[in-house]
């Protein structure tokens, strides 16, 4: 049984689709499917999915940072992950933005399905030595891909890499990343940057940019694209998100 609630659009900046006031939705649990990591079935048969950081509160009125929390939806606006990051108090009020991480992913079911991990890192082109980068598990201890970041002087890109750090895919960015008049767009590009497979979309969202960096992204990627590379897609949005939309404009 699959319980629906809310209201899906479509984006008119971006013609992707947005989900708008969620509730809580519970969906089957996938049938496992040969060669796919446990948990990523739900990955298997879409081609978009939605991301919603959950606004925290306290975080607004006071300006301290809590750990980020985000629901995953796919665009009948039905729940499929649920999203929250691990880190101390200490680490969060000191590093900010830049701070090393654990995320979680986990499925309705409770399942840890994937986990994002990421070092503390320098960001910007005047330390080409020490840039971003994020392993992707799937499940949690089993790495199937990363996201580094590449010395750019301008527009800023990262490689997404296999298990074997042989490239798989790239993503480019737009020179200015200012998120207070619309969209920004991340093209997913071919490994030889020659064809487009996919977007990352930072969707715009009017007033509230003004008083929180809770932020919403879509992601898309072909359907018969290779699971593993959905999941390492996907994660590439929330190191995109630490790297440029977690500072409040408070």
């Amino acid at each position: 049984m699959v319980l629906t609630v809310g209201t899906v659009q479509y984006s008119s900046q971006s013609g992707e689709v947005v989900v708008q006031n969620p509730g809580f939705v519970q969906v089957d649990m996938p049938q496992p499917i040969p060669g796919c990591p446990p948990g990523l079935e739900y990955l298997a048969q879409i081609d978009q999915v939605i991301i919603k950081q959950k606004k925290e509160l306290f975080e607004i009125f006071t300006g301290c940072e809590m750990q980020n929390k985000y629901h995953v939806y796919n665009t009948l606006g039905q729940q499929i992950f649920f999203v929250q990051e691990d880190t101390d108090c200490c680490t969060r009020q000191c590093c900010g933005p830049l701070r090393p991480f654990d995320i979680q992913v986990v499925d309705n079911y409770q399942r840890e399905v994937i986990r994002l991990v990421r070092p503390l890192r320098c960001q910007g082109c005047c330390c080409p030595c020490c840039l971003q980068e994020m392993e992707i598990h799937a499940p949690p201890g089993q790495v199937i891909g990363y996201v580094n970041e590449r010395w750019t002087c301008c527009y800023p890109k990262w490689d997404l890499l296999n298990a074997n750090r042989e490239p798989i895919l790239t993503i480019g960015g737009p020179l200015c990343q200012c998120k207070c008049c619309g969209d920004v767009v991340y093209n997913v590009m071919s490994a030889d940057e020659t064809n487009e497979v996919g977007k990352i979309t930072k969707q715009w969202m009017g007033l509230m940019e003004l008083f929180t960096d809770a932020d919403n992204f879509s992601v898309t990627f072909p359907v018969d694209m290779d699971v593993s590379a959905k999941a390492i897609v996907f994660g590439a949005a929330f190191l995109i998100d630490f790297m440029y939309f977690e500072q409040s404009d408070n």
